[in-house]
């Protein structure tokens, strides 16, 4: 009985610990996201070649929408409320190559499907954003069965079969300060996607939870032993 017991606490103990791990890299991570979103705009250009550098980094980019190649991804939610977030490539001048901009967040009943005609704004475009990194690989199929312009998640290998230029190894996610090139006719601008939050996430109090835990193993223990 002691011996169990006395096992538990110490595996309990070594989750506290190892959640306290967690927290410290979190803090980390915050410190390095501050400093980068604080860092002024920087041209695509002058971003570093190593995608883990430049991740986060504050850009300011222009070139040409392709609406022809653009899409959704699913399952977004807003406030409570289902949508999609608009994803869309941009052409960049003086290369072959383009970036994926996501654009922002749009109301969908079902999680999938919008009218994203209604969502164009001007061919050329001039904005500011932070760069991020396609996911890691992982089980599935990105894209959706029943839509062709519908993604479960960004994945490069697939997304550059619809393109005939290459994408840049990064996408870039704009920002609420973005500044459209002007037009005569009105047009609809997706609401932008938030920076990241900068929160310690969970770790402390399932560092709490674990040491608590270890304490009442031990205490326990102890008052069975002693009564008995």
């Amino acid at each position: 009985m002691a011996t169990f017991s006395l096992t538990i606490a110490a595996g309990c103990l070594a989750l506290g610990v190892w959640q306290l791990r967690r927290l410290d890299q979190r803090r980390d991570f915050n410190t390095v996201l501050a400093r980068r979103l604080s860092i002024a705009p920087s041209p695509l250009s002058a971003l570093p070649t190593d995608t883990a550098n430049a991740r986060y980094r504050r850009v300011s980019l222009n070139g040409t929408y392709d609406y022809a190649n653009e899409f959704v991804l699913t399952s977004r939610t807003r406030m409570g409320s289902p949508g999609v977030n608009i994803v869309t490539p941009v052409r960049l001048p003086a290369t072959d190559t383009a970036v994926l901009v996501n654009r922002g967040w749009v109301y969908a009943p079902d999680g999938m499907t919008v009218d994203l005609a209604k969502w164009r704004e001007n061919d050329s475009m001039t904005g500011i954003g932070y760069v991020a990194t396609y996911p890691m690989p992982r089980q599935g199929n990105a894209a959706s069965e029943s839509r062709p312009r519908a993604y479960r998640w960004l994945d490069r290998s697939i997304l550059s079969n619809r393109t005939s230029y290459p994408l840049a190894p990064y996408y870039v996610v704009l920002a609420a300060d973005t500044t459209p090139v002007p037009r005569d006719i009105p047009m609809s601008t997706p609401p932008r996607l938030p920076a990241p939050m900068l929160d310690e996430g969970p770790h402390r109090g399932y560092a709490f939870q674990w040491f608590s835990f270890a304490a009442i193993s031990i205490v326990g223990t102890y008052l069975f032993l002693r009564r008995k």
